[in-house]
């Protein structure tokens, strides 16, 4: 190893570190039986599809029992199948069959919540004194209205709208659901919840096969558990986001150290399990302790930086205007701070809980759009980090078009928008811009029906069933599987050649380090260096329509190695519209 290379342990090798992760939204992928709803084996069917992509490892969202009131992060029974999915058999025989395909599987691991209709919440809610009252968090109303109704133990706000306390009429108390009411807070605090928790949601899973969890709101489970009230950052909302009295909280060091130790109790082969914590907004020292090579708590974390630019923090959806000098800035925060350490990081753009890269960042005109994630392709795959595609990410899918309020199915928009009509009415400036964030952000915008091919009346996700959820029309525009295969100049198929480049060159792409912009304050361009051992790589990218020109750092020899446009001259010095190169400098 070189005097560099000892500088920087993130670059130890690992296959997490590597991998080509896949996200699948299981509900959106693939209707096998014609039901309406994707399932596990309609996963199966494209595992094929997935290794001819490129993938090295496939994170599936919840799959569980579940109500659905959050589609799937209200777990009814962490040990079963969603009947609607498929069964137990059928997923373990996903979990072989990718691992013949050398596919490793990660699954979601929903902890700080469970469902209204768990049986742990129901024996909860039974009485004042059931042995499992602590397992959730209980508390009596503050006082009481003139009008004798209760008052919520403090004003903190759920995510998804109105009070994080629901008053349960039987026991006359509140219990706290930081999201939907009917996902119960679980109290981490109680060692035999936690005990219950990890042996039902990871060990069993361990047991059978899995690579690894991608652990859902890693940062919530150690909280303030006096209760305070959260300051006012939102005057026209009733109630507080409850911010650092619930996150990265005083304990959760210790309870991920925990989680961790009990993983690698659970296997007796020579896999390495990975974590992937949802992390979220977290200062670098609390970065480093999650994912520290020594800490044994993490593998790495998803930070939100760059995918909330553009909104405003007090309330997801009050758009806030922001520059490509914004962006750059945030992206880079993802994994700049594991420069130097033993800690490592994430890149990705989309996700379940986030709206299509392309509309949001970029331009999804018919003209831009092929082009334009193109080059956000080529930006992802030369960024420090393991790297995540979403479903549909790979064809360049764009958000829905003209969709009202009414036929969003998410809970998130549809609880925001009953509290907020409901305060200022249903035609207040308010619930306008509501509207407007809505179809730029709203999570509905990724969990559409996978677009597999143009013809029938649902993509190709299924035969003829009504789906779960509308289908985005622009499959009709070639915005699909089938037509892009077709075509070598697709999105699809260039993806396959990035991927392709990013294994090809891992060290300077995956693990390159000593990240410095190039014009960081050109809001047209997004360009970078940096470095690994005696490697170089200069990376530039047009975030415009127009014809951008541009000067070399220095004087070295730039060879151009991969970007997005064919047969491009890399002496030339005029990027197209959306245009991408990688250069290795010497």
């Amino acid at each position: 190893m070189s005097s560099e290379l000892a500088k920087h342990p993130e670059t130890k090798p690992q296959w997490w570190k590597e991998a080509i992760f896949y996200q699948i939204y299981p509900a959106s992928f693939k209707d096998s039986n014609n039901d309406g709803w994707g399932d596990i084996n309609g996963i199966r069917s494209k595992l094929s599809y997935l290794k001819s992509l490129g993938i090295t490892a496939v994170w599936i969202s919840p799959f569980y029992d579940s109500p659905q009131k959050d589609m799937g992060y209200d777990i009814r029974d962490y040990d079963k199948v969603w009947p609607t999915y498929g069964t137990n058999d059928e997923i373990f025989q996903l979990i072989n069959e990718a691992h013949k395909l050398d596919i490793k599987i990660v699954v979601d691991l929903v902890i700080n919540h469970c469902s209204d209709e768990h049986k742990w919440f129901e024996e909860s809610r039974a009485s004042l004194n059931n042995p499992k009252r602590d397992w959730f968090y209980w508390r009596k109303p503050k006082g009481y209205t003139k009008e004798g109704k209760p008052i919520a133990p403090n004003n903190w706000r759920s995510c998804f709208g109105g009070s994080a306390w629901q008053y349960d009429e039987r026991t006359k108390e509140f219990y706290l659901h930081l999201f939907a009411v009917g996902q119960p807070d679980l109290n981490w605090e109680n060692p035999v919840c936690r005990a219950a928790v990890f042996e039902d949601s990871m060990g069993f899973w361990l047991r059978n096969g899995v690579d690894g969890f991608r652990i859902d709101t890693a940062f919530l489970y150690s909280k303030d558990t006096t209760f305070p009230d959260a300051p006012v950052t939102n005057p026209k909302d009733d109630f507080q986001d409850p911010g650092n009295l619930v996150s990265n909280g005083p304990r959760i060091h210790e309870f991920h150290k925990l989680m961790n130790h009990f993983m690698l109790s659970q296997i007796d082969d020579k896999r390495t399990i990975m974590t992937v914590g949802e992390v979220g907004h977290a200062g670098n020292d609390a970065r480093l302790s999650y994912t520290s090579a020594k800490s044994h708590e993490l593998s790495e974390i998803f930070t939100f930086k760059h995918t909330d630019i553009g909104t405003s923090e007090k309330f997801r959806y009050n758009l806030a205007p922001f520059t490509l000098k914004d962006w750059k800035l945030a992206v880079a925060d993802s994994f700049r701070w594991i420069n130097g350490t033993d800690s490592w990081s994430t890149i990705y753009f989309e996700n379940h809980d986030q709206a299509r890269s392309v509309s949001r960042f970029t331009d999804d005109s018919p003209e831009s759009r092929v082009p334009a994630a193109k080059m956000l392709a080529s930006l992802q795959i030369c960024m420090t980090g393991t790297m995540y595609v979403y479903q549909g990410q790979e064809l360049g899918c764009i958000n829905l078009k003209n969709t009202p309020l009414k036929d969003y199915e998410d809970v998130e928009v549809r609880t925001n928008y009953k509290v907020i009509s409901e305060k200022f009415g249903k035609d207040s400036q308010e619930v306008k811009e509501f509207a407007k964030a809505v179809a730029v952000m709203s999570r509905d915008h990724a969990r559409t029906p996978y677009p597999w091919s143009s013809k029938g009346p649902n993509a190709g996700f299924n035969d003829s069933a009504k789906p779960w959820f509308k289908v985005n029309e622009a499959y009709k525009d070639g915005i699909n599987e089938e037509d892009e295969e077709k075509d070598p100049k697709s999105v699809l198929n260039f993806w396959r050649k990035a991927i392709k480049t990013r294994k090809e060159n891992k060290n300077i792409l995956v693990y390159g380090y000593n990240f410095e912009f190039y014009e960081l304050d050109n809001n047209k361009i997004f360009a970078f260096t940096k470095e690994y051992d005696d490697q170089k790589l200069f990376a530039i990218f047009n975030f415009t329509k127009e014809d951008v020109s541009f000067q070399f750092p220095d004087s070295k020899k730039y060879t151009l190695f991969f970007g997005t446009h064919d047969n491009a001259d890399g002496s030339v010095t005029t990027l197209k519209p959306w245009e991408g190169r990688l250069y290795h400098v010497e």
